[in-house]
């Protein structure tokens, strides 16, 4: 079917199919989304604030005032959109392709943001401009103008972790969270300007003594134990003599352990840490359903992604150092052009945890930070206000997205949108939007909504006036 440039149904057809009237269904929008928002931002100031240590004096007098602040943007970005969207429908007398996503969601999305706290405005530009540059990439993907690279998140992410690392071993390359953040992933092992007094070293935990029943009758369980035990004895020998014994170059300053046991330290550690994210992302759930189901418990331990997102970091982590303490051996230098190579290898490790969404995210935050040096170094311009424009932007495509293609739209922030109208977002006519030649109704199975036809304009096959027949193509 060709495309149209113009449709001239009502925005009752369209959008708000489940009201006739505007104002009641921006209103029907407003309470959902006030609720919504209120329960997403209450637990995460409350989180935050835990985490951060505040004092009693900010439970007292700012948490809930933030909390009620970035509950007011969140409604106020999902309430404008409808407003919007019928108001550009009575200017322009029907839907444009652009007019039905991207222009109702530019002006509510700028003033939205304008109601946000300015501290939290970098990191919804941030999340945003990320999941816009997804959306835009997987729309020419699906248009043919675009073709999409095997494994090319790993890629990216090897040279955005290649270009992080190096800033990281750089002076002055990083500051901030970004620098802190690599900090605790990596260590401070890592920074050129790292201290060279050596911590004491500890003293290995004392070997535990298996209990061995005496029993004659335990005899042949004695002869297993004992042999379990003396394998036990050997790793463990085998390990401490690699730890102390093991090889450390000069330029190394891991001065507690050699180069192995410093590789082999970093990969556990991060496993551990990894394994328990993803292990407390799942709990909220598991309680949930702890007793309508109780055998899905184990799996919050056991879970395929949990062991994932461990071996993502830990071998990030240890790859990382072991190609850099590799390169000091061979060159016998430390130089911050070692984190170029050992930052792309390392990238490698996404293999064990693919996510499009990590890598976005951090190559948006490389871009930005390589913008703000350039803004610095006086080589690019600063705009005031840029932050809130590209929100703004960015909100505008996903939402686009939305209405138009939802199937070139990341799945979890299409849940969201859904969470925050209750459903409403998915009751639009796109059967009618199909016209514009973007498949708009392809992920929704046929669904047509009943429509009142006292407030129609246009017969089609959602509507049918009481007493006629209608056939339809």
């Amino acid at each position: 079917m060709a495309a149209l440039s113009k449709i001239p149904h009502s925005c009752y057809e369209i959008g708000h199919t489940w009201h006739p009237s505007c104002v009641q269904s921006a209103a029907d929008i407003t309470k959902g989304a006030l609720e919504v928002s209120f329960k997403i931002y209450a637990p995460l100031y409350l989180i935050a604030a835990v985490l951060r240590r505040k004092k009693k004096d900010y439970y007292l007098k700012r948490l809930i005032p933030e909390i009620l602040w970035s509950t007011s943007f969140l409604t106020t970005n999902g309430t404008l959109f409808i407003v919007f969207f019928c108001i550009l429908r009575k200017l322009l007398g029907g839907f444009y392709p652009w007019s039905s996503g991207f222009g109702a969601a530019l002006p509510a999305s700028y003033i939205a943001i304008l109601l946000e706290r300015k501290s939290r405005r970098g990191l919804l530009t941030i999340y945003m401009a990320n999941l816009a540059s997804e959306t835009l990439f997987r729309m020419a993907v699906t248009r043919g103008i675009v073709k999409p690279i095997k494994h090319g998140e790993v890629l990216l992410f090897s040279i955005t972790a290649s270009i992080f690392m190096f800033l990281f071993r750089s002076n002055d390359g990083l500051k901030g969270f970004a620098f802190s953040a690599l900090k605790f992933i990596i260590g401070k092992e890592e920074i050129p300007t790292h201290c060279n007094v050596a911590d004491s070293v500890g003293t290995s935990p004392p070997e535990r003594t298996a209990a061995i029943d005496t029993e004659p009758s335990q005899a042949l369980a004695e002869r297993a134990d004992h042999r379990r035990k003396k394998l036990i004895a050997y790793t463990r020998k085998l390990l401490e003599s690699i730890c102390k014994h093991g090889p450390r170059h000069r330029c190394c300053k891991h001065y507690q352990d050699n180069c192995i046991s410093y590789c082999v330290k970093g990969f556990v550690r991060m496993f551990s840490i990894g394994y328990l994210i993803q292990c407390c992302l799942k709990v909220p759930s598991a309680f949930r359903q702890m007793f309508s189901k109780p055998s899905r418990l184990p799996s919050v331990f056991y879970n395929k992604e949990n062991f994932q997102l461990g071996a993502f970091l830990g071998s990030f982590v240890s790859i990382y150092k072991g190609t850099s303490c590799l390169l000091r051996w061979v060159r016998n230098i430390d130089d911050e052009l070692h984190a170029l190579i050992a930052g792309f290898l390392a990238g490698v490790s996404m293999f064990f945890y693919k996510s499009t969404s990590i890598t976005m995210y951090l190559f948006s935050k490389l871009v930005e930070t390589m913008y703000f040096k350039g803004i610095e170094a006086g080589q690019f311009p600063y705009f005031p206000h840029a932050d809130t424009i590209i929100y703004a932007i960015s909100t505008a495509i996903c939402f686009h997205a939305a209405v138009m293609e939802v199937q070139n739209l990341r799945p979890s922030y299409w849940k969201f949108l859904l969470r925050l109208t209750k459903g409403r977002f998915a009751l639009m006519n796109r059967e009618l939007l199909d016209m514009f030649g973007t498949e708009a109704s392809r992920n929704f199975k046929g669904f047509v909504p009943k429509l009142d036809p006292r407030y129609t304009t246009v017969l089609s096959r959602t509507v049918l006036p009481p007493g006629a027949d209608a056939k339809l193509g």
